[in-house]
């Protein structure tokens, strides 16, 4: 039961075999008895939690059911919520309780949905391993000596433990697919702009969404087609998106005249020779299913971790600048003067990643630095979108491995920022171009999982949903879960 999908626990409150109050339950003692190992929630309060289960239970009795009633979803520390602490994981926002709800929390509450808890996260989601957050680092269930990846570490532990069958994350610079790949579970960045921002504390606005995390294709489509949609507060969402039929897309069977691309730059030196082997037969399989591969070449790839980090610390420098411990958040003790409660509240509420890229983007945001910096990677990142652009003329959907290399271990690469940066090379470029892309699990590396990473055109979310749909119908990796996590209710 606890490794439940979403459509599963549906289906079983539907027929009336359960209440949403005792899933509820079922989730809270999983959590209650693992979360000391893992650091996956960093915020739960069991009582809301059991309010919300018992409202939609009451209103399933009279109303019937929502899309999403009565099913559990972990929120990541990065989401406004009027009911409970939103801290990003750092201490420069201690205390603070947000007014109001972002969008996707309105959505999901609207939809009936069960909201479970705050997940941990690297602080304001700089990072790649979630070591990063105030409140220390979460473990991989699969291996709790190793990180679980970042920044939605925490959402992603806590599917692949079962704590909750889904949970929402954010995705950056890959933020949901790399701890996706990492935990063994499916995690889909939807197109940017097909779902609202607001709400959703800032780290670099031209490139944040928000985005599901669960044990399979379909429960991605079901959360994605729950928080999508115009919002006429977010000036980045896209008010004309194209509609697609998300649950629809999760049918496929085959993939008979699917045409995939395999980029050669994705297929490089110096990846895990595991990783390589088995997202290699992932794309034989897809082959045996009726795909044809092709290979294509998006060039400008090279360019894209060096983009990004000009152009996401930039943006994170500017949004940053509002925590000044006036209004809300972390102020230092006895200041001597205005100036001095700004630089040491800043500097005591900060952690040191946090600090590196504000300090990098007001570098190559200030004067004599702009154009030489900030202007040419967002050149570069032009370049990026027109090799994606290019290579969709030839094919329907491309598929890569989601991460050059399986978890590594919990303080392997902490003082060596640029190692930790390439853990994302094979997910940034998505990002830069403002592409749907999802990953899923496709075999394992020294007992570790691998993911598969498909990247679609923009607004095709449904053509990324039916190719991994079938990939995942067809194997078994989505039913391997981590083996100390693997027992009924919540005893140890």
């Amino acid at each position: 039961m606890p490794f439940s999908s979403l459509s599963d626990i549906q289906s079983r409150l539907n027929n009336g075999e359960t209440t949403a109050v005792e899933i509820a339950q079922l989730y809270l003692d999983r959590i209650a008895a693992f979360n000391s190992t893992l650091n996956a929630f960093v915020h739960l309060d069991a009582d809301h939690v059991l309010a919300q289960a018992a409202a939609s239970d009451a209103y399933r009795k009279e109303h019937g059911a929502r899309a999403l009633e009565g099913l559990p979803i972990a929120v990541k520390d990065i989401f406004c919520t009027q009911d409970g602490p939103t801290r990003c994981c750092s201490n420069i926002l201690e205390g603070f309780e947000a007014p109001y709800d972002a969008h996707v929390i309105t959505k999901l509450k609207e939809a009936g949905a069960v909201l479970v808890g705050k997940t941990n996260m690297d602080e304001f989601a700089m990072g790649s391993s979630n070591e990063t957050s105030a409140f220390g680092p979460c473990r991989n269930p699969w291996d709790t000596d190793r990180i679980p990846g970042g920044s939605s570490g925490g959402s992603a532990a806590s599917v692949a433990a079962a704590l909750t069958p889904a949970a929402l994350g954010t995705d950056t610079g890959g933020s949901i697919r790399q701890p996706a790949a990492l935990t063994g579970i499916t995690g889909l960045k939807p197109t940017y702009g097909r779902v609202s921002r607001r709400g959703i504390i800032a780290f670099a606005s031209s490139l944040d969404q928000a985005g599901p995390m669960a044990g399979n294709v379909k429960d991605c489509a079901m959360i994605t087609a729950a928080i999508s949609g115009h919002d006429a507060g977010d000036a980045t969402s896209v008010s004309d998106a194209p509609a697609i039929d998300w649950l629809a897309a999760c049918e496929t069977q085959d993939m008979k005249g699917l045409k995939i691309g395999k980029p050669k730059e994705y297929f490089v030196d110096g990846m895990d020779a595991a990783v390589r082997q088995s997202v290699e037969a992932a794309l034989q399989k897809c082959e045996e299913l009726g795909a044809e591969i092709i290979d294509i070449s998006l060039p400008n790839t090279e360019h894209a971790i060096a983009a990004y980090y000009v152009i996401a610390p930039s943006e994170a420098s500017a949004n940053l600048s509002r925590y000044d411990s006036v209004r809300f958040g972390h102020r230092c003790d006895n200041p001597e003067d205005l100036l001095d409660m700004y630089t040491r509240s800043r500097d005591e509420g900060f952690g040191s990643e946090v600090k590196r890229r504000i300090l990098t983007g007001a570098f190559t945001l200030s004067s004599g630095y702009y154009d030489a910096y900030y202007l040419k990677a967002q050149k570069v990142r032009t370049l990026i979108q027109q090799d994606f652009i290019q290579a969709f003329e030839q094919v329907d959907v491309i598929a890569t491995p989601t991460s050059p290399i399986p978890a590594f271990k919990l303080g392997e690469k902490t003082d060596d920022p640029l190692t930790m940066y390439l853990s994302d090379i094979f997910t940034i470029a998505v990002n830069l171009a403002g592409l749907p892309g999802l990953s899923q699990p496709c075999g394992f590396a020294s007992n570790l999982p691998v993911g598969l990473q498909w990247i679609g055109p923009a607004w095709r979310e449904d053509t990324v949903l039916a190719a991994a749909a079938a990939y995942e119908g067809a194997t078994d990796w989505s039913n391997q879960h981590p083996a100390e996590f693997n027992i009924n209710g919540g005893e140890s």
